[in-house]
C-alpha cells in the first residue's frame, strides 16, 4: 500500500462504525422495516401490522436500528413516528440489492 493510500485509509474507530453498521443489516427484519420506511413515515403499529409482525418485536429493532442512526424518531402526540434517517440508508440497500442480482 502506497504512503497515500494509507494516509486516507479510515481511523480504527471508523472501521469498527462501519462493521457495527453493517452488522445491523445483517437481520432480515431489520432489512425489511428499512424497505417499509422507503416509501415514508410511520408508527410501530403499522410497521408491524404492515409487516405481519409483533410490536415488540418492531420496537426491539426500531431501537437497534436507531442507534445505528438508520432510522429516525419524532414524536406525534402519544406515538413516535420512525423514517430512514437519510438517503443514504436507502442507497447502501440499493447497491447491496443490486450486487446480490449480477
Amino acid at each position: 500500500m502506497t504512503v497515500a493510500a494509507m494516509q486516507r485509509a479510515p481511523s480504527e474507530d471508523q472501521l469498527y462504525d462501519l462493521a457495527e453498521v453493517f452488522k445491523v443489516f445483517g437481520d432480515s427484519t431489520r432489512i425489511r422495516i428499512l424497505y417499509r420506511l422507503f416509501s415514508g413515515e410511520y408508527g410501530v403499529n403499522e410497521l408491524a401490522e404492515s409487516l405481519n409482525l409483533t410490536q415488540s418485536a418492531v420496537s426491539h429493532q426500531l431501537k437497534l436500528l436507531k442507534q445505528a442512526r438508520l432510522v429516525r424518531a419524532r414524536r406525534e402526540g402519544k406515538s413516535m413516528i420512525y423514517a430512514l434517517a437519510d438517503e443514504h440508508v436507502r442507497t447502501m440497500i440499493d447497491q447491496g440489492l443490486e450486487h446480490i442480482s449480477e
